[in-house]
């Protein structure tokens, strides 16, 4: 079909955007070692999201898919680690 390239290009498009978007917010808070403004509740929903997004599409061979939405939802769980890793104690506790 004429169109087929259009949905390839399509489909790889948030196979990269999303997966380089979570990988930026990730490598912010290591490089800052701080995740100030960083919701960690957004992003474990961002994960399951992306999660339950690869289940329901059933494209589980798909590379776009893999990447896209699997993919993702690793990098927004890394996320969520990390920022609770960073997370800024409180004013004079000395822990």
């Amino acid at each position: 079909m004429a169109h087929d390239w259009l949905f390839e290009v399509l489909g790889w498009i948030p196979a990269i955007i999303f997966p380089a978007a979570s990988g930026m917010q990730l490598l912010t808070i290591i490089h800052r070692r701080c995740s100030a403004g960083v919701s960690i509740p957004a992003w474990a929903l961002f994960a399951c999201a992306n999660l339950c997004l690869f289940v329901y599409t059933e494209k589980y061979s798909e590379l776009e898919s893999i990447i896209g939405a699997l993919g993702t939802a690793v990098l927004n769980l890394c996320i969520v680690v990390t920022a609770m890793k960073y997370r800024q104690k409180p004013v004079g506790n000395t822990e």
